[in-house]
């Protein structure tokens, strides 16, 4: 489970501390898109672990579903499909284009695999049927708790967005001084 420590260093603290978006209206806009793209960053990484966790979820439910039709192949002659048919259901969540890239994949692999403890997930054909369910219930509440938190970040990204919005449209942030900025990052 996701715990957020209030007054903890973890991007994840600062961004869901409710101080974060305490007066956003005197923060600078640099300040705002500063705040802003750090939570879109924790936005990232949450989105990646989900989608780490909605893959072996998948890969046990295969696993299920073999044992109980008494399919014959491997899961692992079945996981290009397994993996393709999640790529290509209908998405769930927030639906956000996200370009970028998850700054703790690493990190959250470990996460994922240490919910299966000892076992290795890569056969889960040797796992017993218990342990399988076992499996997939812990993949089930880290899958609705990461996605608890990441519903939290999506409310503090669209903080930010919408008084960066406001700004421009009561004209106190011009979109001139941002291509200039923009255009003298590039010169750099």
């Amino acid at each position: 489970m996701i715990e957020v420590r209030p007054g903890g260093r973890r991007r994840i603290d600062r961004v869901l501390d409710p101080g974060y978006v305490r007066g956003l209206g005197e923060l600078s806009l640099d300040g705002l898109r500063e705040r802003r793209d750090e939570a879109a960053q924790e936005e990232t990484d949450l989105s990646y672990l989900r989608r780490l966790l909605h893959a072996r979820i998948d890969i046990v439910r295969a696993e299920q579903q073999r044992r109980s039709t008494g399919g014959q192949s491997s899961i692992v002659d079945q996981l290009a499909t397994i993996l393709a048919d999640n790529a290509l259901r209908p998405a769930r969540g927030s639906g956000r284009h996200q370009d970028l890239e998850p700054s703790r994949a690493g990190e959250h692999r470990r996460q994922a695999e240490a919910l299966v403890g000892n076992s290795d997930l890569t056969d889960v054909g040797t796992l017993s049927d218990d342990k399988l369910a076992e499996t997939l219930r812990d993949y089930g509440e880290e899958e609705a708790s990461v996605s608890t938190r990441r519903r939290e970040v999506q409310a503090v990204v669209d903080l930010f967005n919408s008084e960066i919005a406001t700004r421009y449209r009561d004209r106190t942030a011009s979109v001139d001084d941002l291509l200039a900025a923009e255009r003298a990052r590039e010169d750099d």
